[in-house]
């Protein structure tokens, strides 16, 4: 079983992480905005398209969530920089996906742009899939690659960054 002492501050530090600065605001406050605070029509009249919208969100939000505990349980810190995870975190989903949490913030923001009929958030999401990419490349890769050595040599060859592959590494 793991040890449970010491996780307060990482727990309370990743609430705050995720409730007003990350993902928070990512997939409320700017979405919100964008779509005026309200559902429009369903993109091209299809009624489907709302609904695999809805099924999106849904499929995205245990991601997110497994992967923001897991970095406080097993990496013994937060995904927010101020607190990195002192472990190298490769179990549970990202035994299949070197990044779960983005994979899940941008499946809910497709999802809400679906939902919500709104072309402004899926230009959104497309954007910020754009800003994920370049900052896990340019920053993130580099950063782990120099905190976690060869470790995240081996993991990064087993595990693909954004596809995720059917079976663990």
């Amino acid at each position: 079983m793991t040890n449970q002492r010491g996780l307060a501050r990482p727990a309370a530090l990743t609430v705050v992480f995720v409730l007003f600065i990350g993902p928070g605001p990512v997939l409320a406050v700017v979405p919100g905005f964008l779509a005026g605070w309200e559902v429009h029509d369903t993109l091209f009249g299809l009624e489907p398209i709302r609904w695999l919208g809805g099924a999106l969100f849904v499929a995205g939000v245990p991601l997110l969530a497994e992967s923001v505990i897991r970095f406080v349980r097993k990496g013994r810190g937060t995904p927010a920089p101020v607190l990195p995870p002192q472990h190298l975190v490769v179990t549970g989903l990202y035994l299949y996906v070197r990044n779960p949490m983005y994979v899940g913030i941008l499946s809910m923001l497709l999802g809400e742009g679906l939902f919500l009929g709104s072309a402004a958030i899926l230009a959104y999401a497309v954007a910020l899939a754009f800003v994920f990419h370049l900052f896990v490349v340019l920053y993130e890769e580099p950063h782990l690659r120099k905190v976690f050595g060869s470790e995240y040599e081996e993991y990064r060859r087993r595990v693909r960054r954004w596809a995720p592959r059917l079976r663990s590494g």
